[in-house]
């Protein structure tokens, strides 16, 4: 469905450019819609398509030389980051004798819906937007299905099983991206991608290795059905793989605001409803009181950062990389732990960093100026997809533009 591209008299759309399409309003809205031109190809035009940006910078460190390297390396970094600041509010919930994996997860889901949904009918209007949820909503139910569960079966996984078996177990989520990508999504995957991956799985086995050499966490402790937790842990991956390919589709195709205001509006209701009825007694017998909430709030935000971020890294990169960046977790959740729960970083954690990053770095040689960015699915000049941040066609359109 299309939505109109002019509001309030101010025209938003670039009619003249050969890679413009509808994909719901317009995601960003810039002054008068005039080109700056910045990317000249060898006899000094100006370049306008994916293809020929890619034709004017070859070479096999091409996306080395872009900034948008450096912007996706450090953001995947940041969701590491988010992540491992929920972990470790949830920890501290655990510790205050509060366990409510599903109903804590529904704040995050809630503002969500409160910033990105509102500010998505803001653009495409009431009506416009009830006619939106009428032909389009239906995937992102699905999406949020996926997210909810995967969320919800990977927290349950560790009141059953050991946090190295679930770890382990949660490899699965890679491959299976992997696998979906490129059955469905077209994605082929060069040798030195395969390789990155692989020396990232390396890495975190080394983070693992090191926990069980130093007895971290208890690993080899089940706190209670091995089998039912690696059941868990196996359906949480499962779940997950199949969201981060999802998103990434949805990302690439509709304007970031809708994508991530649907999977709140959507995921509110769905993890809602899980909480209300999986949740009660746990709710009814946790402790409450001013650290508990401040707790909720800091996983809270954490979690709604990470959330607000993970679309553009989907865009910039892709759901294989945003799931290896994520790996580093590890590391960063030993580091707060230092201070938090008095941890001690053993000598073999920088040697894990130093791979997993450098598997990440490994992933994007032989990649072209615009890396992952440009999809398979989108078209040669990805003239399916919409021009956002961190997608491709923006980086043609606006070159001055940091992402």
């Amino acid at each position: 469905m299309a939505f109109s591209d002019t509001k309030m008299g101010t025209e938003t759309h670039i009619q003249a450019n050969p890679l413009e399409r509808d994909h719901g309003a317009p995601e960003i809205i810039e002054g008068n819609g005039v080109r700056t031109d910045g990317i000249v190809d060898l006899n000094g035009r100006a370049v306008t398509t994916v293809e020929e940006l890619e034709a004017a910078k070859k070479g096999r460190f091409a996306f080395f030389k872009s900034r948008n390297f450096y912007v996706v390396l450090v953001l995947g970094q940041v969701l590491a980051l988010c992540l491992t600041a929920t972990n470790t509010f949830s920890a501290l919930l655990v510790m205050e004798g509060t366990s409510i994996p599903a109903f804590q997860t529904f704040f995050n889901y809630v503002l969500l819906n409160l910033i990105f949904t509102s500010y998505t009918i803001y653009r495409y209007g009431f009506k416009g937007y009830c006619r939106f949820l009428w032909t389009q909503g239906w995937k992102y139910v699905i999406l949020s299905f996926c997210d909810v569960e995967g969320n919800y079966f990977t927290v349950l996984a560790y009141r059953y099983t050991t946090i190295l078996s679930a770890q382990l177990i949660n490899f699965w989520a890679i491959v299976l991206v992997v696998i979906i990508s490129f059955l469905f999504l077209k994605v082929r995957y060069h040798l030195a991608q395969i390789i990155g991956i692989l020396i990232c799985i390396g890495g975190l086995g080394i983070l693992i290795g090191s926990d069980h050499i130093t007895g971290t966490n208890q690993y080899d402790v089940s706190s209670g059905d091995q089998l039912k937790g690696d059941l868990f842990a196996l359906l949480g991956a499962t779940f997950y793989g199949f969201a981060n390919v999802a998103e990434e589709f949805l990302a690439s195709e509709r304007p970031l605001y809708e994508v991530v205001g649907q999977l709140g509006f959507w995921g509110m209701i769905i993890n809602g409803v899980q909480a209300g009825i999986f949740d009660r007694e746990s709710f009814q017998s946790a402790t409450w009181n001013g650290a508990v909430g401040g707790y909720l709030v800091g996983y809270t935000l954490a979690l709604t950062l990470f959330y607000s971020i993970a679309p553009v890294v989907f865009r910039m990169g892709s759901a294989a990389f945003f799931n290896i960046s994520l790996l580093t977790g590890n590391f960063w959740g030993v580091v707060i732990g230092v201070k938090v729960f008095g941890l001690t970083i053993y000598y073999l954690y920088p040697i894990a960093f130093v791979c997993i990053v450098g598997g990440l770095v490994i992933y994007f040689i032989g990649k072209q100026v615009l890396g992952e960015a440009v999809k398979p699915w989108l078209g040669r000049n990805q003239e399916k997809g919409v021009s956002g941040v961190g997608t491709a066609r923006r980086r043609v359109e606006r070159p001055d533009a940091l992402v």
